[in-house]
């Protein structure tokens, strides 16, 4: 059975308006607001729709080129200027399109794509992320606002007990040393729930920096469980991002590898001629790449570079996200291995405690004071225990938000 005191603490949670509302917010419910109003989220989209619109760009051939011109005009003599005068000056109109192979268009879609597709990450990431930081603030606010339920009762004990020995005090049934013993008790309470007040304050302030809302009421999480060491590295938001750096760094390399081979770019005019036949040209322009060692090859060794920077990274990241799920895990087994042997070894003795202490009181073989120090142990005890029970929660919040396909779905 619990004791008096967690069960008047349990019952107090309806006197409080200040701290737990009638329709209180769910952490679903948060993290949805936090995603719906995160700029962040907003920035990282508009980035992902920006390199989609890239993309869709990337494959087509390059607009053609119109040319409008007067080829010989006199510049000198009677004949200046004039564009009849001449058999030699002729009016041009001309159109030229510069011809990329269908292959090396595809490869600079592609390239287009995984950048469309990194940002497409960052995005995932970003709604991930703020997730996250909405689960953390919302599991400080709640647990702080438990805390404050308990200083609360603590604080109400304190003005009983503090009255109940100057009735004592007034019949001469209590010593004048009690009453200040008490005195002094009631102020270390209010000071604790002022502490707490403040920490509650603060916690909900954090967690409306990211709701929007300052909830006066949060239901106790539910935290998902977590994935397994394989699921939660492959989607950890460095090694996801990596990941579309590698794929984006590959497609530039090829796509810088096809300028090997040069485009091609073909030209027809029409030439009109007064008194004389008009004439028609074709052509092609053909860039000779006298140098691919010197320029083609070392722009492609420069991208195959950054393949190389990439994949370090990604090592890099996978490393570091196999020891946050290996830490995060361990963390969350001693937590909860300790919060096993505390509620045995210190929570069960400790109501013990008050449990004597207020049949001695009753039976006046303890004092008020001995009464009023059990409960306070007791609060104490339940402040270190919701305090493990909140790592804990922050822990699991890690686990289950921390990767992309966890933060969002």
């Amino acid at each position: 059975m619990k004791s008096l005191l967690y069960s008047a603490a349990i019952s107090m949670v309806a006197m409080m308006p200040a701290v737990v509302s009638a329709s209180p917010l769910s952490l679903e419910q948060g993290l949805e607001l936090a995603v719906q109003r995160s700029q962040a989220v907003v920035a990282a989209r508009a980035g992902a729709l920006a390199s989609t619109q890239t993309a869709r760009a990337a494959g087509q051939l390059p607009d053609p080129m119109l040319s409008v011109g007067i080829e010989n005009l006199p510049v000198t003599g009677p004949d200046r200027m004039r564009t009849t005068a001449e058999s030699m000056t002729m009016k041009r109109v001309g159109i030229s399109q510069e011809w990329v192979s269908a292959e090396k268009r595809a490869l600079r879609q592609a390239s287009a794509l995984a950048m469309a597709e990194r940002e497409s990450a960052s995005a995932l990431a970003a709604a991930a992320d703020s997730r996250l930081q909405a689960a953390l603030a919302f599991v400080d606010a709640f647990y702080a606002g438990e805390v404050l339920v308990l200083t609360k009762l603590n604080e109400r004990y304190a003005l009983e007990d503090f009255e109940a020995a100057k009735a004592r005090f007034a019949s001469a049934g209590a010593s004048g040393q009690e009453v200040l013993q008490l005195t002094a008790a009631r102020g270390v309470a209010g000071d604790d729930s002022a502490e707490v007040e403040q920490l509650h304050a603060s916690a909900l302030a954090a967690l409306q920096r990211w709701v929007g809302v300052r909830p006066e009421g949060l239901e106790r999480p539910t935290l998902p469980a977590s994935m397994n060491e394989q699921a939660f590295v492959s989607a950890h938001p460095a090694v996801w991002q990596s990941q579309r750096d590698i794929d984006l760094a590959r497609a530039e390399a090829a796509s810088m590898a096809s300028n090997r081979s040069p485009n091609w770019t073909w030209q027809a005019a029409y030439g009109q001629r007064t008194g004389y036949s008009d004439l028609v040209s074709v052509g092609v322009n053909i860039p000779l790449p006298i140098a691919p060692g010197e320029r083609q090859d070392q722009e492609t060794a420069s991208k195959l570079a950054l393949v190389d920077k990439a994949l370090a990274a990604h090592d890099e990241s996978t490393r570091m996200a196999v020891a946050e799920f290996r830490t995060l895990t361990s963390d969350g087994q001693r937590l909860s291995q300790r919060i096993v042997q505390y509620q045995t070894g210190v929570i069960s003795p400790v109501k013990q405690r008050v449990q004597a202490a207020l049949a001695g009181y009753r039976s006046n073989q303890v004092p008020l004071m001995a009464l009023f120090e059990a409960r306070y142990a007791e609060v104490q005890a339940q402040r270190k225990l919701l305090g493990m029970q909140r790592d804990l929660a922050k822990v699991q919040a890690q686990l289950a938000f921390k990767p992309v396909s966890g933060g969002v779905q």
